[in-house]
């Protein structure tokens, strides 16, 4: 994973949005910006905003906001963990071979099943 800092993020952005909860308990006004860690009351909602306005102008002016580019490593293919594991077993080759024996002997099973079938559509 790597991350990138995007520079020269004053002349991209021109104003940031945040989305700012509102809660009336009792007879104040609580007013959160979602995504950071700060609130504050207000006597009525117009208040609350003000505040929170202040507050943010006050955070902006002792920091910056950055942006981060972060891109995310490839997720490794599930089965890859198991490719080659048999590449030094001596019992490999034969265990095909078993495989396609079976498969052949399951295939003339299923060909003679649906054969069978087909008479029986033919009788009918």
């Amino acid at each position: 994973m790597t991350a990138n800092l995007i520079q020269d993020l004053s002349s991209s952005i021109a104003k940031l949005t945040y989305p700012v909860l509102i809660q009336k308990q009792n007879e104040e006004y609580i007013a959160t910006v979602l995504g950071l860690d700060f609130k504050v009351k207000g006597s009525s909602r117009k208040e609350a905003l003000e505040q929170l306005l202040e507050q943010v102008n006050i955070m902006l002016k002792q920091g910056e906001i950055v942006q981060l580019e972060i891109s995310l490593a490839e997720p490794e293919h599930p089965w890859m963990k198991f490719a080659g594991m048999f590449k030094d077993d001596p019992y490999f080759d034969e265990m095909l071979k078993d495989i396609e024996a079976y498969r052949r002997e399951r295939d003339a099973e299923t060909e003679e099943y649906y054969r069978q079938l087909d008479l029986e559509e033919t009788v009918k």
